[in-house]
């Protein structure tokens, strides 16, 4: 079975491959499926891309890290919700959304430069060029976190947009169309246990004028 391929809503595939990627590198949240003694699991965490890889990153002792390095095939998700879709009838309500779904395996990194660097993509991937603002942490932390990285061997991507399909022919007379969905980031809000007021990092006020 070609579990990358789709079959119900084919219409809505996106088959350019750098638009795909545009998807996953517009967010940082994926969902992580794997399986433990024949039971389906399922986790969500943050990553980063590059190239054909996806980095992700816990500590040395979590479960869902140890379990998919046992070369079992795994499956990871994305998706971006970008609206609500009203139709005349409930049939017909949908979502507009970005959606990729990969499979492919995890490989521990062990070296100890790549390490780093799919640390530093994960975090600039969170929020661009946090990395150069702050420390990475003290030896002892950095031993006790593991980085993995996902190589994608099957990749496929679906897209909705605009308004409601598949109810021209309704007649009842209510409101129909879509409401657009975005992600919006707040005032940031300092720490205070620090007991001073620091300037906004560069990094922070970026990520925020992009998204208020």
């Amino acid at each position: 079975m070609e579990f990358n391929k789709i079959k119900r809503g084919a219409n809505r595939t996106e088959e350019n491959i750098n638009k795909i990627f545009e998807i996953l590198d517009s967010t940082f949240l994926c969902h992580v499926s794997f399986i433990h003694e024949n039971q389906s699991m399922i986790i969500p965490t943050a990553y980063g891309r590059n190239g054909d890889y996806l980095y992700i990153h816990g500590s040395s002792k979590s479960f869902m890290l140890n379990q998919i390095l046992k070369n079992q095939n795994i499956c990871i998700s994305v998706t971006q919700l970008d609206g609500i879709v009203l139709a005349r009838t409930l049939f017909d309500t949908s979502v507009n959304y970005r959606s990729v779904i990969m499979f492919g395996k995890a490989e521990l990194i062990e070296n100890q430069d790549e390490k780093i660097e799919g640390l530093k993509i994960i975090t600039d991937n969170i929020i661009k060029n946090r990395w150069n603002e702050v420390p990475i942490g003290s030896e002892n932390e950095i031993k006790a976190t593991m980085v993995v990285k996902f190589k994608i061997e099957k990749i496929s991507a679906k897209v909705r947009e605009n308004g409601p399909e598949g109810d021209e022919d309704k007649t009842n007379e209510v409101w129909s169309g879509h409401i657009p969905l975005v992600l919006i980031a707040k005032e940031p809000i300092q720490d205070k246990k620090f007991g001073t007021e620091i300037e906004i990092s560069d990094s922070v006020k970026a990520f925020w004028n992009e998204h208020k």
